[in-house]
């Protein structure tokens, strides 16, 4: 098997690394995503002109790549330089699309590629845990189409979406697969209270809560009470996404921290000569080189694999980089001493960002579980 990037590939990593260097500097990044929008529009539009967005979807829809490691290409970049943008909602909402939807829903992909439309995933509610099968907003059928209500929680960049995928139960009970729909929402719709925060990390999250709001026959995706297959199938694109930004965080704080070990001195020494300090540091480039194989498998089962195989990938990727992106800050902030915990230096907020990406879309101990169940029922 050739993992092999192609030349295509290889000058769309070096031009958004290079984009991300020049545009995205630590300073200028933490203005944006701790910022009242939470990121920068005008950046946004930028990413999409360069190809970034469309990188994530295959040409029949109007992107130019789609693969799994397209997808892993663009987000290891994006990790690099902390880039807190809405780039993970565009592929979800994008993916689903193009999953299941018609062939006038489909044609939303085109504003979504092209930057012009901020699209989000609501699908998490008060008091779940990550399940893909807990909902209990309601959707229930009206002359003119659905009456959506309901409450969904943490929803990226949801205070701002143009465009919203929310699930809803049109039947069974709160944590039945069957009876799960997806709709297509607009965020401005009449009916929709947002309350908007900042993330620890950076970027903004919101509380949605729909209040008997009006949608028309043509706003269901994919069919009745079908959805949460479709909700697995695009949280597979979420994983791999999310496991190779973390890498890409993963792999600067390393060299961060072996810089800062390389110069700074004690004992008229440079600390990187003491024998104990290698021994960790040796632990932990073993440990971000597990993850990039992993990754790696990620991107080869979105292509390639199917059913329990595929999933099993997923969360195995996903395991990994919660727990290794725990031990790469942790490690990283003590070798650093005082001086990693501060504002300024910038392996403070990789830190915090490899902590949250284990919290998104399912924790280290719940793909633990899931890739044991799975290869129990394999």
């Amino acid at each position: 098997m050739n993992f092999t990037h192609t030349e295509d590939r290889r000058m769309l990593a070096d031009s958004l690394n290079r984009f991300v260097a020049e545009q995205y500097g630590i300073e200028h990044r933490n203005q944006l995503a701790y910022g009242a929008e939470g990121h920068s529009p005008e950046l946004y539009a930028q990413f999409a002109e360069l190809g970034t967005i469309g990188a994530l979807f295959p040409e029949a829809v109007g992107g130019f790549g789609g693969s799994g490691f397209d997808i892993s290409v663009v987000f290891e970049a994006l990790g690099r330089g902390l880039v807190a943008e809405p780039l993970l909602g565009a592929l979800i909402v994008g993916q689903a699309l193009i999953a299941a939807g018609t062939e006038v829903q489909k044609q939303k992909l085109e504003d979504i590629i092209a930057g012009s439309v901020v699209a989000a995933l609501a699908h998490d509610e008060p008091g779940s845990h990550y399940e893909l099968n807990k909902v209990t907003a309601t959707a229930v059928k009206t002359a003119a189409g659905w009456e959506l209500s309901g409450t969904k929680s943490v929803v990226a960049f949801g205070e701002k979406a143009d465009l919203l995928l929310v699930s809803a139960r049109t039947a069974g009970a709160v944590f039945d697969e069957m009876g799960i729909s997806l709709f297509l929402v607009d965020g401005n719709a009449a009916g929709i209270t947002r309350r908007g925060y900042s993330r620890v990390e950076g970027g903004r999250a919101a509380e949605l809560n729909f209040d008997k709001v009006q949608l028309g026959a043509d706003a269901l995706l994919g069919s009745e009470g079908r959805g949460y297959a479709v909700l697995e199938h695009v949280q597979g694109f979420a994983l791999l996404a999310l496991a190779a930004e973390a890498l890409g965080a993963m792999d600067v704080a390393k060299q961060h921290t072996l810089e800062y070990l390389q110069t700074r001195k004690q004992f008229g020494v440079a600390i990187g000569s003491f024998q104990a300090l290698q021994h960790r540091m040796a632990d932990l480039l073993l440990e971000v080189e597990q993850v990039r194989s992993t990754v790696v498998n990620a991107a080869d089962a979105i292509d390639n694999a199917q059913g329990a195989e595929r999933e099993k990938m997923l969360s195995a990727a996903k395991y990994t980089v919660g727990y290794v992106g725990a031990l790469v800050a942790e490690e990283s902030i003590q070798m650093h001493g005082g001086i990693g915990m501060t504002w300024e230096l910038p392996l403070a907020h990789y830190a915090k960002r490899l902590i949250m990406i284990d919290h998104q879309f399912g924790d280290e101990d719940h793909h633990l579980a899931r890739f044991m169940a799975l290869s129990q029922n394999a």
